[in-house]
């Protein structure tokens, strides 16, 4: 904010009387500045009575017009420190699209959640999720029965979702305030070390050879 107190000091009697005669040409504060800097100096100005009642009113007016609006997000945002460290929506495609299911996404984006504590929403999610694979092995299903299962349709299949998470449940449930991006390395170990252990131990489970004899037919 202009310092009118130390600008007015450094001006004539003669300039000082300018502001307070042509007032509407000038900011309140500049005009009010000039009229107490007239008085200081032992020349008070025969208008001040009159007029400075109704420039405090505007000045008072313009204050409280400028605390009623809204403060911009950038000027609202949370501290470094104090905003939360999130999955980013990069990441939660990345990992839905690297692991070809929709599931590694969703925990991501779950976890975001719970960070935030909103539970409500997680719950939300795994009604979404559940949903969504019964009706994928549905599909999937009456798929197999008369072509030969492709990676690629699983991926077409998971794509409604993954939009889903990052166009309806992140503006909703996480929200676009500002974070701090979470590493992505543990979540990264953790999916390839359960995807190890799956191809492990899949040749070992009942069914497990005729299912792959039937694939590779």
């Amino acid at each position: 904010m202009e310092d009118y107190a130390a600008k007015m000091a450094l001006k004539t009697a003669a300039d000082l009387r300018a502001y307070v005669t042509g007032y509407v040409q000038y900011r309140e504060e500049a005009v009010l500045a000039a009229l107490a800097e007239l008085r200081q100096r032992g020349q008070p100005a025969p208008e001040e009575e009159a007029l400075r009642p109704q420039l405090e009113a505007m000045v008072q007016q313009a204050a409280t017009a400028q605390l009623s609006q809204p403060i911009p997000a950038e000027a609202s945002a949370l501290p470094a420190d104090d905003q939360p460290v999130l999955y980013t929506p990069g990441v939660i495609v990345l990992f839905s699209v690297l692991f070809n299911t929709i599931i590694t996404g969703a925990v991501l984006l779950a976890i975001n959640m719970r960070r935030l504590k909103n539970t409500k929403a997680i719950w939300i999610l795994v009604a979404f999720v559940l949903a969504y694979l019964i009706g994928e092995a549905v599909i999937v299903n009456q798929f197999m029965k008369s072509y030969t299962l492709s990676p690629l349709f699983v991926s077409l299949l998971n794509l409604p979702a993954i939009l889903a998470y990052i166009l309806w449940f992140w503006p909703r449930y996480v929200g676009t305030h500002a974070f701090q991006p979470r590493s992505w390395l543990v979540p990264l170990l953790v999916c390839f070390v359960i995807v190890i252990g799956l191809g492990l131990l899949l040749p070992h489970l009942p069914g497990a050879a005729q299912f792959m004899k039937q694939q590779g037919k």
